[in-house]
C-alpha cells in the first residue's frame, strides 16, 4: 500500500491526513475482497524499515494502528473476517499488542477472509529469523543438518499455516516488491497500479484480480 504522503502533498496537506485516507482505502479493500470471494488478503501494513521515519510520522501511524484495531474489529467479526498480524511484534509497543491479540483471538473462527496486516515486517529479516532457528535447532541436536528443506524453513517463518500469494498488488506506479514476503512471492504474479494507495477501490482491486485471471501460471514449467 504505497503513496500515502505523494496524495497528501499533492493536496498540500500533511503526510498524516495521507495516512488517514489510506486507512479507508483498507476498509474498502477488505470489503471488497469479501465481495469478490477472495480467501487471503494480506496488507503491508508498516515495514521494518518504516521505523527509520520522523519520530512524528511513527507516532502518528501507532496512533491509526490502535484507532483502527478498536475501531474496525466489529465490523470484522460480522463480516465473518479472521484477522491476523505478522511480524516483529517484539518492536511494538504493549498496548497495541494487546489490541491485536484481543483482535486474533475475537475473529479466530471466522472463515470469510483470512485478513493479515503484516506490522513491523521485512521479508529479509522474517528469513534470517527463521536461519537462526534452524541452525539453534541443529546445535542443539534437535534437527539433522540433511533434515534442513524448505518445509523446515516454511514452517518458522510468519506466514505459517497461510498459502503463497497468488498475486501481489502494488500501487503509487512503483514496480519493486519492497521487502515483501520474499520467500513467499518466489512465483507470485505482479500487478502494478498507478493509483496512489488512498484512491484505491473496488474497481481497482476488480481490474487487478482481473488481469490475474489472464496470466498463465506455470511454476517454471515448459507450456504443454
Amino acid at each position: 500500500m504505497d503513496g500515502n504522503g505523494r496524495w497528501a502533498k499533492l493536496r498540500g496537506l500533511p503526510r498524516t491526513a495521507g495516512h488517514r485516507r489510506g486507512v479507508e482505502a483498507v476498509r474498502e479493500t477488505v470489503k471488497a475482497a469479501v465481495d469478490l470471494g477472495i480467501g487471503y488478503l494480506t496488507l503491508y501494513g508498516f515495514s521494518s524499515e518504516n521505523w527509520n521515519r520522523p519520530p512524528p510520522e511513527v507516532h502518528d501511524l501507532m496512533g491509526l494502528l490502535r484507532f483502527y484495531l478498536r475501531s474496525e474489529i466489529a465490523e470484522l467479526h460480522r463480516q465473518g473476517v479472521r484477522l491476523r498480524s505478522i511480524g516483529d511484534r517484539g518492536r511494538l509497543s504493549s498496548d497495541i499488542v494487546r489490541l491485536i491479540e484481543e483482535a486474533e483471538e475475537r475473529t479466530r473462527a471466522n472463515a470469510k477472509l483470512n485478513l493479515t496486516i503484516a506490522l513491523s515486517y521485512g521479508g529479509r529479516d522474517e528469513i534470517l529469523r527463521a536461519v537462526r532457528m534452524i541452525a539453534a535447532d541443529v546445535a542443539a541436536g534437535r534437527l539433522a543438518p540433511a533434515a534442513v528443506d524448505e518445509a523446515a524453513l516454511e514452517s518458522r517463518l510468519f506466514t505459517l499455516g497461510l498459502p503463497d500469494p497468488d498475486l501481489i498488488i502494488r500501487t503509487s506506479g512503483e514496480q519493486r516488491i519492497s521487502n515483501f514476503l520474499l520467500w513467499q512471492s518466489a512465483y507470485s504474479e505482479l500487478v502494478f497500479d498507478d493509483c496512489l494507495w488512498p484512491d484505491f477501490g473496488r474497481d481497482n482491486l476488480r481490474r487487478a484480480v482481473e488481469e490475474f485471471q489472464r496470466r498463465e501460471r506455470r511454476y517454471g514449467t515448459a507450456v504443454a
